[in-house]
């Protein structure tokens, strides 16, 4: 079979067609503490400045080796960028969002005329130009950013589970918003090189909302989203916090090339409640790859693999803690599969 390179591997592997193995990837937050030393860029600098956060996205490729190079590492530019209160994060912990900005429909139509050259968002993008000048001919560059309904929440607060249910006209409105800066993000972020695109909507739960809201408040969107990125020949991953397994076939309906499902996901289930979409994941963040060893974590990578994982992934964001080698034992894992 024909060896292809690191980008064309994931392409294919995202798309359903054949290749020469599994590739060696993270479509969630790559950044650790090791990663930091090794190549001298830190958080909370690494979140802020686009030359370190290339140089320490660079470090989960030659450091850790996965087969991609991602950013940012963190949930917040968004909201920031929109004027929310943010947390400020430390070497060992992200940024968290705190205050927010928007209760009325009015108040969204202020958020209007932004320039995403600016803040943060304008940070991701001038790293993401920097690794693509770099990577962009071999690697995959992912893109990430947090999907439209978190971000909404994020804007809104919590009063956003309450909105969806009690008042559809400004639930929908936000949504519209979030979603068209979404499509607007994400396209910036292809424009400068990246060739894959994570959407990390971890409140975007059928489980916590319930089907018919899900339907409703997510999947028309995630679906734009995702149509946009097939115009440009990008391949999208979703990633969506806890037990999605009874929304997997909605999450699909979207059109997402790939699910990215956490610990709590069977994933032979998960498999199974899918048509084509590629199932990834799921190793335990927490007590699988931070505080277990490499031989416990080559033991559970073999049985995911055996349960029919189509990439063999983290199944949320690394824990800034993580040792390299743990990594690099799941990631070997990956090297040496076959379909």
């Amino acid at each position: 079979m024909t060896e292809y390179t690191p980008k064309e591997r994931l392409a294919r592997a995202l798309t359903g067609q054949a290749v020469d193995r599994m590739p060696a990837v993270s479509v969630t937050q790559t950044g650790t503490v090791e990663q930091m030393e090794a190549c001298g860029a830190f958080w909370p600098e690494a979140n802020d400045d686009a030359e370190k956060m290339a140089a320490l996205a660079e470090a989960g490729h030659t450091v850790v080796g996965f087969e991609a190079v991602r950013v940012p590492f963190d949930i917040t530019a968004e909201a920031e960028f929109f004027g929310c209160e943010i947390k400020a994060g430390t070497q060992e912990q992200q940024p968290s969002v705190v205050g927010h900005v928007v209760k009325t429909v009015e108040d969204i139509s202020k958020l209007e005329g932004y320039s995403l050259d600016h803040g943060r968002i304008g940070v991701v993008c001038d790293a993401i130009k920097i690794l693509a000048a770099k990577y962009g001919d071999k690697l995959p560059i992912m893109g990430s950013m947090i999907g439209p309904f978190s971000l909404a929440q994020h804007i809104n607060g919590d009063d956003w589970f309450m909105a969806i249910f009690t008042d559809e006209a400004f639930g929908l409105a936000l949504m519209e918003f979030t979603t068209g800066f979404n499509i607007a993000y994400a396209k910036k972020m292809v424009e400068n090189g990246a060739d894959t695109m994570v959407i990390i909507d971890p409140t975007a739960s059928a489980q916590l909302i319930g089907a018919e809201f899900y339907q409703k408040f997510v999947v028309p969107y995630h679906k734009r989203i995702c149509d946009a990125m097939r115009e440009l020949n990008v391949t999208t991953v979703l990633h969506i916090c806890g037990d999605t397994t009874q929304g997997l076939a909605l999450m699909e309906s979207s059109g997402v090339d790939g699910i990215s499902v956490d610990q709590n996901v069977d994933v032979a289930t998960a498999v199974s409640k899918v048509d084509k979409a590629v199932i990834v994941g799921n190793l335990d963040p927490v007590n699988m790859l931070w505080n277990r060893t490499p031989e416990d974590i080559r033991e559970e990578s073999q049985k995911v693999l055996d349960a029919g994982i189509g990439l063999l992934a983290p199944g949320c964001g690394i824990v800034s803690k993580t040792p390299t080698e743990n990594l690099q034992a799941m990631v070997k894992m990956a090297k040496n599969h076959k379909y």
